[in-house]
């Protein structure tokens, strides 16, 4: 038997489908998915791992031995060595208070004295999926050689080095060997499989130092910042060493806007129209920074009517079609477009699971030889009908690839495969798909031919012009009008026309601040500096989001993110900048290319932390100060209408929900609920407070939702709502009494929902949408007889039944199981009103208690978070 490793279940699947010479059969190992098919005669196995089945931490505790030094032991008792720096205290310690013991120091709690100790500790490998690795193994035991087939990049080739470690574990001598491909279809994964070639261990180890450093620097820093200001509005406070240089960036800009020091200058513009079209014009001196001037030659044109074609000067320019897509400028393309770098590699790694487009983490912007662009284009126009036309067109040719700047071997450009059935996509799969493969034709097609026209007009003796582009000839812009101006078309004149003027006005205008990044701009940046990977920017922003250091898109820093840059640049500035992260990073190339150890480089890493240590240890208290402050303003929603503090946003800590108290607590009490499931925000200016009450105003954002805004008060008159009579109530009736069903909005609460007045008797309750007026129809449900309301919302009147577990809902048609997705999406959208009126009864309907759980900090910081 032939066990196939692959990183992911549905790449396992995949792979099965495209070499098996007949169907592959579905089976489970212990509950775990694996496929069994036949490759002429011979039997094979596939199965995914889930990505990475072994996560580094770090052991309890660094025991110290006069005789061996510093070690730790593994649960199974192994002896693991610590480069314990001589500068460090040993024990005996004069206290035996934690983190010091008798005979080391405990490195799992959070505290300050064993930091220096954490960076200089042994790192272990745990299991992280248990259930995989024992399948894992089971097969391994059973198979006569092995494949690994991860995605070939760095953390594919770590992540079957791990698996690999887990097969010797039971098959010592097993032939294993490695199958490297782009793009899961069958041509591409039959050549893999038919060139199968050695696991290259340097790429694994450097793969694994980036993993190891990422721990160290994530594990130290985020409990360094949390233990600065333990306490507050969240306790954990995330750090590391490619996050905080990210941040830096976004601060940096931020303190540029911040010291920008806007100049005055004024503009003259104004509309002109001839032969029945009307266009701009503008003064030839663009901005006048004399305002005298300015208003000398207003005053001129002022009133003018009419103007004079003194030239009219036409130039045509080529605009050259792009560069194939690498990752960087996929996100930024696709951040253009409204889908953030997070979301579009999410989306691109399912794209590529179902091979519809190329392996998305590359640096290639050179198509290889070896890729058939003709078939490619040729499988476009028969899959994708719209993209028919434009394919038609390319290979018609001359098809000329562009080149980018950058030329690797491990994968080719992002883009199409060709096959699969892309109409099957809708929503930002579509959105993306698209892009990409639009992008692709665009590479192999001509430029476009823009022709620019400029008029000169002279209105009173001044200098005025107007200017048009117009698309002459679309060229590769037929195939990718992304960030494509409109025409500017200008009426046909010619010297010594005249022209009619009206609108003219003076305009006075201060210069702008350099523009904040969008997070397009950000990754590009991130690029440029050598911050992170292609693989671990997107995720990097998004944590910066997650842990609220970043807000908004242009990015704009928290009070909180400025103020641990602007800390720790002052007491350990190369944690900041993005100098000593390009470093550390060339020496992880360098072990790629087995230039230097994965041991040497972790070591040089951990020496650097080191060196800014105690410096940020020394001042603690003083950024823990700065921490407090920062949190306490981004916390902030207004000011307590009972005594003057600040109203903040807090969290509970037994339940762990949101709510908004005041800073005064306990000699003031004011307190609020906070609207679940949206994002809450704070109002400025004249909109901040509620006319009504006095309290703040907020504004709400939900999930995919338009944002509204409401006071925070439940009781303010502007969110009351009288009750309303819905209907009667039918288990009162069948127990022969009279019963009301009444919609209420609870004032402490600001929940709605529709309650028996005979409550405690009966217990009828139904819950209601939070927001939308309520109108009774005096309509009962066919179904189970609950009243059914109409609820006024922005896309206009929604008609439910109340009761969330009315039998009629269940009886709503659902596709059938393995439909292609396009009839199955086509179904789901028909009965999105249904599923809404049962969302959002579901967010306030009673759940039942939670069972306690103990929460415990992990030992260490996750490198992928921490990067």
């Amino acid at each position: 038997m032939k066990l196939v490793i692959a990183e992911k279940n549905i790449a396992a699947q995949k792979i099965a489908q495209l070499l098996s010479t007949g169907k592959p059969k579905n089976d489970k190992v212990y509950n775990t998915p694996v496929y069994r098919f036949d490759v002429e005669g011979e039997e094979w196995v596939s199965m995914g791992l889930a990505g990475h089945i072994l996560a580094p931490d770090f052991p309890d505790e660094i025991l110290f031995d006069k005789k061996e030094g510093w070690y730790s032991l593994t649960e199974d008792g192994e002896v693991l060595s610590a480069q314990v720096p001589d500068g460090l205290a040993r024990p005996p310690y004069d206290t035996k208070r934690k983190p010091f013991l008798a005979n080391g120091i405990n490195i799992k709690g959070w505290k300050v004295e064993s930091l220096p100790y954490l960076t200089w500790a042994p790192i272990i490998k745990n299991p992280a999926e248990k259930e995989i690795i024992r399948v894992l193994k089971n097969l391994a035991k059973k198979a006569d050689s092995v494949v690994i087939a991860t995605d070939f990049d760095r953390e594919g080739e770590l992540i079957g080095s791990d698996a690999l470690s887990c097969v010797r574990e039971v098959a010592p001598d097993v032939p294993v060997s490695r199958a490297r491909y782009s793009a899961l279809i069958k041509g591409e994964v039959t050549e893999a499989f038919n060139n199968l070639v050695e696991l290259d261990q340097n790429l694994a180890d450097a793969g694994e130092s980036r993993q190891y450093i990422d721990l160290i620097w994530g594990a130290v820093l985020t409990r360094y910042l949390t233990l600065a200001k333990f306490g507050g509005f969240g306790n954990v406070r995330s750090a590391g060493r490619v996050q905080t240089p990210t941040l830096a960036l976004v601060v940096e800009r931020e303190r540029e806007r911040m010291a920008f020091v806007p100049e005055d200058y004024w503009q003259i513009r104004g509309m002109a129209a001839a032969k029945g079209a009307d266009f701009k014009i503008s003064h030839a001196t663009a901005r006048f920074t004399d305002k005298d001037a300015a208003q000398t030659a207003f005053g001129h044109v002022d009133g003018v009517a009419a103007g004079t074609v003194t030239d009219v000067a036409k130039r045509s320019r080529k605009q050259q079609p792009p560069v194939p897509f690498n990752t960087t400028s996929l996100q930024a393309a696709a951040a253009a477009e409204g889908i953030s770098p997070a979301r579009t590699m999410r989306i691109a790694e399912s794209l590529y699971m179902s091979g519809l487009i190329s392996y998305p983490r590359v640096d290639n912007t050179v198509y290889p030889r070896s890729l058939d662009l003709e078939g490619v284009v040729k499988g476009l126009a028969a899959n994708s009908p719209a993209l028919a036309p434009v394919c038609k067109k390319v290979l018609a040719g001359p098809m000329k690839p562009t080149r980018g700047k950058t030329e690797t071997t491990d994968h080719p450009p992002i883009h199409p495969t060709g096959q699969g059935d892309p109409t099957t996509l809708d929503g930002g799969q579509l959105k993306l798909y698209n892009l990409i493969a639009r992008r692709f034709l665009a590479t192999l097609m001509g430029p476009a031919t823009i022709e620019n026209t400029k008029v000169s007009i002279d209105v009173a003796g001044e200098p005025f012009a107007a200017s048009g582009d117009v698309l002459v000839d679309a060229g590769f812009r037929e195939a990718y009008p992304y960030g494509l101006k409109r025409d500017e078309q200008l009426p046909a004149l010619d010297a010594g026309d005249v022209v009619d003027v009206h609108d003219v006005n003076l305009e006075a205008k201060q210069t702008e601040p350099p523009a904040r990044y969008s997070q397009g701009k950000l990754v590009q940046e991130m690029e440029k500096r050598g911050l992170g990977t292609k693989s671990t920017r997107a995720s990097i922003i998004e944590r910066l989001y997650q842990v609220r250091y970043l807000k908004n898109d242009p990015i704009e820093p928290s009070q909180l993110g400025m103020a641990i840059v602007d800390a720790l640049s002052q007491f350990a500035p190369r944690i900041t900048t993005p100098e000593m992260t390009a470093e550390l990073d060339e020496d992880m190339t360098h072990v790629a290319e087995g230039q230097d150890t994965q041991t040497h480089v972790v070591d040089h890493s951990r020496a650097l932390l080191a060196g800014m240590l105690d410096n940020l240890i020394e001042h603690k208290d003083d950024l823990g100060e700065a921490i407090s402050d920062a949190v306490t303003a981004d916390a902030r929603v207004g000011a307590c209408p009972k005594c003057g503090k600040d109203l903040v946003m807090k969290q509970s800590a037994k339940t762990r929900g949101s709510f908004i108290g005041c800073m005064g607590w306990p000699d003031c009490d004011v307190t609020y609920p906070v609207p679940s499931g949206v994002k809450v925000s704070p109002l400025e200016g004249d909109a901040a407070v509620c006319p009504e009450c006095g309290a703040p105003r907020i504004k709400c954002q939900p999930f995919r939702q338009k944002a509204y805004e409401q006071c925070v008060n439940p009781k303010c008159p502007t969110n009351y709502e009288p009750d309303l009579k819905v209907g009667e109530c039918s288990v009162c009736a069948e127990a022969g009494r009279h019963g009301d069903l009444i919609a209420h909005k609870s004032e402490k609460s600001g929940k709605r929902f529709i309650r028996c007045s005979n409550y405690e008797e009966c217990g009828v309750s139904y819950p209601l949408p939070a927001r939308g007026k309520l109108e009774a129809t005096g309509e009962v449900c066919e179904h189970c007889g609950a009243p059914v309301v109409v609820v006024e919302t922005a896309r206009g009147p929604w008609r439910i039944c109340v009761n969330m577990d009315c039998p009629g809902k269940e009886k709503k048609e659902k596709p059938a199981r393995g439909a292609k997705g396009a009839a199955a999406k086509g179904s789901t959208a028909k009965k999105a009103p249904a599923k809404k009126a049962s969302s959002s009864k579901k967010t306030t309907a009673k759940k039942p208690a939670a069972k306690k759980t103990t929460s415990k900090k992990s030992s260490s910081a996750k490198p992928a978070d921490s990067e």
